[in-house]
């Protein structure tokens, strides 16, 4: 059974940091592409972030360049994402997700991925 399991939500500061992981079983997923996504309350889930299944390419929104950095370890089978200078706006659930060996599809885009997790509430106070 493939499972991804997110952990390390929280209530923080704004201004904090969080480190999001993703330990991902009953796959290898080293093959696969890697992505991090947001969901807002009454919003749609949104791109973050996202790391390649070579681990020489890390993509990010705008919103979060040079706050958030994506990484993985791939003989962890566990892909992180560290969260600075978090702000309000940040506030959502945030999912992790994985993609298909070897894929070339858009790695933006929620439908790129075949396998997500649960979900971590990350919340950002003022």
């Amino acid at each position: 059974q493939v499972q991804l399991v997110e952990s390390g939500g929280g209530l923080v500061q704004a201004g904090g940091s969080l480190r999001l992981s993703c330990a991902a079983s009953g796959r290898t997923f080293s093959r696969s592409n890697m992505g991090w996504f947001r969901q807002a309350p009454g919003e749609e889930r949104k791109f973050v972030a996202a790391i390649t299944w070579r681990g020489d390419s890390t993509y990010y929104v705008d919103l979060v360049q040079g706050r958030f950095t994506i990484s993985r370890d791939d003989a962890k089978n566990t892909v992180y994402l560290q969260m600075n200078s978090l702000k309000p706006e940040d506030t959502a659930i945030y999912y992790c997700a994985a993609s298909a060996w070897y894929s070339y599809s858009s790695i933006r885009s929620t439908t790129s991925y075949d396998y997500w997790g649960q979900g971590t509430q990350v919340t950002v106070s003022s």
